[in-house]
Order: C-alpha cells, then structure tokens, then sequence
C-alpha cells in the first residue's frame, strides 16, 4: 500500500507549479480590456457628426466584442457602462451648456445603464453560434427601449444618426433606423469574429468551416444590402415640384435668455422675409410658392398680441406666399408650442401642435422633487407644455408638408405618420438657439437627412440661429445656412408620394429583431442553466 501511494504521488510532485500570478498583474488583465471599452466608446462618438469618420463606428464596435466575448456577467456590465460613458459623456456634453454640468452628467449616467445592460446581453449571447447576429439584435433592442423609456425616451445617440454620410445609408429606406443600426454594429462585430478565427487559425486552432462562413457574412450581407437597397433611393420628381423658401432670423442673443428679447425674435424673422421678399421683386431669386419659420420664431401668442399677428401678416403679404410660424400659444390655460400655417389674405388657417415635448426642457417631470433638490431647476421650465395628438401636415400652396417640430425629428413613429398621412415632402422646424455653438445642431441635422432616406423625402430644416437646410431624398444637402447669421434658402425641391419599404413597414423590423434579440437571450441562459446542472452530475 506505501509503495502504490508513493508511486501515485510521485507524477504529481514531478509536474511545473503554476506561477503565481502577482496582484499588479491581475489589475492590468481588469483593467486594460475596461480602459479599451471605454475608448471604444469614444471611437464610437468620434464616427458622429459633425465629422464624416462614419467608417469608425465599425472599429468601435469590434472593439466593443472583443471586451465582452466570453466575459463574466459583472465584467459585461462594467465593460458595458464604460462604453455608454466613452460613448455618451462627449456625444451629449451640449445638454450642459447652458445649464452646467449636473444635468449632462445626471442624462449620461442613466442613458449608459442601457447600454450596460447591452453589454450584458452581447456577453451572454456571445456564446452561441453566429453570436453577431443575436449581439447586433441585443443592441438594437437596447436602442428600442432606450427610445421609449423614461418620460417618452431619448433615442439622441442611435448608430443610425451616425451615419448620414456613410456606405449604409440607404438601409434606412428599407427597414428605418433599426435595420441601418443593426447593419452596422453586425458589420462592426463580424469584423472583429473574422480577426478572431484568423488569429485562431493562424495559432494551430482548428477553425469550423460554419463558424468562418457567419463570420463572413456578417461582415458581406450589410455591405450587399446596402448597395441592394440604392435602387429605394431617388429624387425624381412624382408629384411635380414646389419652389420653398427657408427662413433663418437669427437670434439676438444665445443661451437660455434668448427669450428674454422675444419681440426682437419675430422682428429678425419679419425682418429676413421682407428682404428675401424685396429680392423676389428684384428677380434676384424666384417667387416661393411658401415660406417656412422655424419654431419659437414668434414666442410671442399672435392669437393674444394684436401686434404679433400684425408683423406676421406684414411678412406673408409682403413675400406673397403662406408661411409656416413657429410659436408659443397658451389656449384654455395650456400651452403648446404650435407650428401655424399664416395665410396672407386669411390669416392664421391651421396648426400643429408638437407632440413629443422635451422632458426637462418643455416641461418638467418630478417637479416637487426636483424643486427640493434645486430651485433654479424648477425656474428653468416655468410651465409645462401641453402635448398635440395629431399628426402635423399642412396644405401649403397644393404641396403637403409634414411637419416633425425639433425634437420629434429623433422619434421613428413622429416623422413616419406625417409620411402616412400623406406629405410629399418634410419640415423639421428648429430652434437650437439654447445650445450655442454646439455639436447638437449637426447631429439633429444628421437625423434629419436619415429622415430623408428612410421616407424618400425632401425635408427641410428651417433653424432660428443654424445651421438650417435643404436636403433631398437621397439624403444630401444642397444648401446649408451658417450658425448665428441671418439668412434665407430658396430653392425647387421634388415632391414624391410613393412610399419606402420603412415607411410601410413602420415598426414591425424593429419588433423582429428584439424578438431576435430575446430569443438569442432566451437561447443563451437555457444553455448556461443546462451547463451548470450537467456540471453539477
């Protein structure tokens, strides 16, 4: 019995002792795939406008799989949070400019919890096979409920306003939003499955010829289907053509206090019609067929102040053509911020009251606890903006305009009812005035020319201090203003009334793929919960 126990012992005391591993060593291991989950993060908002580095958005989320594949539920978490903060804290810094850094930092610390619970999900389904393709459906998912929730959500940040000037475009046409950011972030995870078997293969690992092949087509189907999806886009013409003026008042001052000098406001967009106007008389441009103001163009009522309704009626006579008014209107102790359709023989014919109002900036949830926190918070939104219920198109001239006021412009359902409603072409009428030189007007400039895409549209973007635009159908501008200048755009756009697969689709791409998303999910726990009971016979 000694002899078999020394025998059996002996291999044992023969075999090389795993080195320690020094505690230096285990925090560089933690903390160099969480340093470049956040820089991907950061990749990710560099690849948003106002730069074009759209093909960035793909590194950034290789990048993002590589610190997630395989990693414990904590690690995905944190990894996941790194990444929204990389991503988020330079990409909404504008939400603080006027109002210091207490909000930004609150916004950013909420959205990112989203996209930790992303991370989650990517590490869980990373497991299975084809694991971009449930990977890309979680993030999607994430984007949905993101874009719903809290106060009516906040999809500002979608990798498909990141692509306005990108090789995916055109997918916007085919399935909205969702199926354009899909595309991408499968794009951006494939690539990074493909470097994976190539480095595997390349160590002696045997690589499965079907693991190779997903790999593959992660990275080929969005590239093919995205130039599949070129012959959705065009600007011909289906319903003739209308001539449109923009009109850009500017602002006498930046920041919150605009508002102070609301009369001055009105005046510069009176002002700027009338020139335009004394143009048009001179032949230097041609005669609008209608004119476009953008919103909190007359903060003062006109339905209220006998001299507000005067200047407007100046304008719309002096320029001969009606115009859309952007204003602050309080009926029956409510306020609306309303866009007015201004004849120049009737007067005010119709509105459109905007629907998805600004939590925080339009009006104020937990207002008794956050009055108890910050009183100047409170005095920032005074009264709440009462929300529309119907969707905004107005007849101008014979041309159908939908119109998507600001902020509604980021919202999928807010910019398509105005398509099924009938528009033939899109207004998103803006005031960027409370974020002064900021990225923010690019960025909602981005969404608006994936609008175009996604509808086949043209839209337009009339802003009270810039940058305001012309953009066509295939999403391209054709005039741009510049920031804090009065100026005026005119031009002949086509009118169009066929309708793209995302329009007739709406939201049913974006429901299959968080179906997709929660099967992969579904499919991933059952996997570990079978593992963990086999491990434990």
């Amino acid at each position: 019995m000694t002899a078999t126990a020394t025998s059996v012992d002996e291999p044992e005391q023969l075999e090389p002792q795993a080195l320690p591993v020094s505690r230096g060593a285990r925090w560089v291991r933690r903390l160099v795939p969480a340093a470049v989950a956040a820089l991907s993060g950061v990749l990710l908002y560099v690849s948003f406008p106002p730069r074009t580095l759209w093909w960035l958005a793909l590194p950034a989320f290789a990048v993002f799989g590589w610190t997630l594949r395989g990693r414990t539920w904590k690690t995905a978490l944190g990894h996941g949070y790194l990444f929204g903060l990389g991503f988020l804290l330079p990409l909404l810094v504008w939400t603080g400019v006027e109002v210091g850094s207490g909000p930004w930092l609150a916004l950013v610390a909420v959205e990112a919890v989203y996209i930790a619970l992303v991370g989650l999900g990517v590490a869980a389904v990373s497991r299975l096979p084809a694991w971009p393709l449930w990977a890309a459906a979680v993030w999607t998912a994430g984007e949905a409920a993101r874009a719903r929730v809290p106060f009516g959500g906040f999809p500002w940040g979608k990798v498909a306003f990141g692509q306005a000037d990108g090789a995916f475009l055109q997918l916007a046409a085919v399935g909205g939003t969702p199926v354009l950011g899909f595309a991408v972030v499968l794009c951006g995870f494939g690539l990074y499955e493909v470097v994976r078997l190539v480095l595997d293969r390349r160590g002696g690992a045997v690589v499965r010829r079907t693991a190779a092949a997903v790999a593959l087509l992660s990275v080929a189907v969005p590239v093919v289907g995205a130039l599949a999806a070129r012959s959705l886009v065009s600007d011909k013409a289906e319903d003739g053509t209308a001539t449109v003026a923009v009109i850009q008042g500017n602002v006498p001052r930046a920041g919150l206090e605009f508002n102070a000098q609301r009369r001055a406001v009105l005046d510069h967009h009176v002002r700027e019609t009338e020139r335009l106007a004394a143009e048009v008389k001179a032949g230097k441009v041609p005669q609008p067929d209608f004119v476009l103001w953008p919103e909190n163009s007359s903060d003062i009522d006109p339905f209220a102040n006998a001299d507000a309704r005067a200047v407007i009626d100046e304008a719309a006579n002096a320029i001969g053509a009606p115009i859309s008014v952007g204003g602050v209107v309080e009926r029956d102790g409510k306020l609306y911020n309303e866009q007015i359709l201004w004849d120049p023989a009737k007067g005010p014919v119709d509105t459109y009251d905007k629907r998805q109002v600004q939590p925080f900036g339009e009006y104020l949830p937990l207002r008794s606890l956050l009055g108890a926190i910050n009183k100047n918070w409170t005095s920032m939104v005074r009264q709440d903006f009462s929300r529309g219920t119907k969707a905004g198109v107005f007849t101008l001239d014979g041309t159908k305009v939908g119109l998507a006021t600001c902020y509604e412009a980021a919202f999928d359902w807010a910019v398509r009812d105005t398509v099924t409603d009938g528009a033939q072409m899109i207004s998103v009428p803006s005031n960027n005035a409370t974020f002064d030189r900021s990225e923010m007007t690019y960025q909602q400039l981005a969404m608006s020319r994936v609008r175009a895409v996604e509808h086949s549209r043209t839209v337009t973007v009339p802003v009270t201090s810039g940058v305001s635009a012309v953009i066509m159908p295939d999403g391209k501008i054709t005039q741009r203003t510049g920031m804090f200048v009065a100026d005026s755009l005119v031009q002949k756009v086509p009118l169009r009334s066929s309708e793209t697969p995302a329009t007739r689709l709406g939201i049913l791409p974006e429901m299959v793929l968080v179906l997709c998303a929660a099967g992969g999910l579904g499919w991933a726990v059952t996997s570990a919960v079978r593992g963990r009971r086999g491990s434990a016979v």
